[in-house]
């Protein structure tokens, strides 16, 4: 079952209209692709198996991987039987993950900022820090609106986002890494509102080095009750890792929000 993309007319436009930001050219980068390759296939499994047990959706359920990058966690979710959509930014993402698109998965790129369709979605969800990274608390609550919209009454958000207590207590502030001969030399820091994590980039093989600074806000378990309640989203259960164990402030690496749309 395709997604209706009609409520998604002018995509491209409005898309390429949304406020510029780090995160758009460094996620579109071969280099970002390079540094995170690492991340476990088996990781994403395990983790949707577990919050399939904790959900149990309905067959063939409409689910949205909202900042899905290269499918990972969308593929496994189609895999199931399930409806799903994925929607990114980064065009080089969506690109690599169109080589999964199935009967029941397809992927678009789009802004999240940017709204997505009313009252489609059975599930919603945000997975890896795919939020925090706007430069204003106005976009926030427009991708929180967005999501609330896009659900159907009753429907699940869960966002899966960095623990900020615990984050930093593990600040790790440098970092060298060589990968295919392209050395990446990452400097990590903090301040009252954000993260931020310089990465520069020495590449034999192209002129450079090249820059790029991730920041991602310090958002708390009270700043995203207060996102949720203003869009009609009522927080039910938060965990505290991949394993869905409850969360603790100080000790837990995650902070993932398990929501629901309010019916009226």
């Amino acid at each position: 079952m395709k997604i209706n993309m009609g409520y998604m007319k002018n995509l491209a436009s409005q898309v390429d209209a949304a406020p510029a930001g780090w995160f758009k050219k460094w996620f579109d980068s071969s280099f970002y692709h390079q540094l995170y390759a690492h991340r476990s296939q088996k990781e994403a499994a395990d983790f949707i198996e577990a919050l399939l047990d904790q959900l149990q959706p309905e067959p063939a359920a409409r689910m949205l991987d909202l900042g899905c990058g290269a499918g990972r966690h969308a593929k496994f979710l189609a895999s199931k039987g399930f409806n799903v959509t994925g929607l990114d930014l980064a065009g080089s993402s969506i690109q690599a993950a169109r080589q999964y698109e199935s009967t029941h998965l397809q992927f678009y790129r789009h802004d999240m900022r940017v709204p997505f369709g009313l009252n489609y979605f059975d599930y919603v969800f945000n997975f890896f820090t795919s939020f925090g990274y706007f430069d204003t608390a106005a976009e926030n609550h427009d991708v929180i609106r967005n999501i609330a919209n896009t659900l159907k009454p009753g429907g699940i958000l869960v966002m899966d986002y960095l623990n900020v207590a615990y984050s930093e207590a593990h600040l790790v502030p440098r970092e060298e890494k060589e990968i295919d001969g392209v050395a990446y030399h990452i400097s990590r820091h903090a301040d009252e509102k954000h993260f931020y994590k310089k990465i520069v980039i020495d590449n034999l093989q192209a002129d450079g080095p090249f820059e790029y600074t991730e920041r991602v806000a310090k958002l708390s378990l009270k700043d995203f009750q207060e996102l949720f309640e203003a869009h009609g989203l009522t927080l039910h259960t938060v965990f505290g890792d991949y394993q869905l164990n409850d969360y603790d402030v100080a000790t837990s690496p995650r902070l993932i929000l398990h929501a629901q749309k309010k019916t009226k």
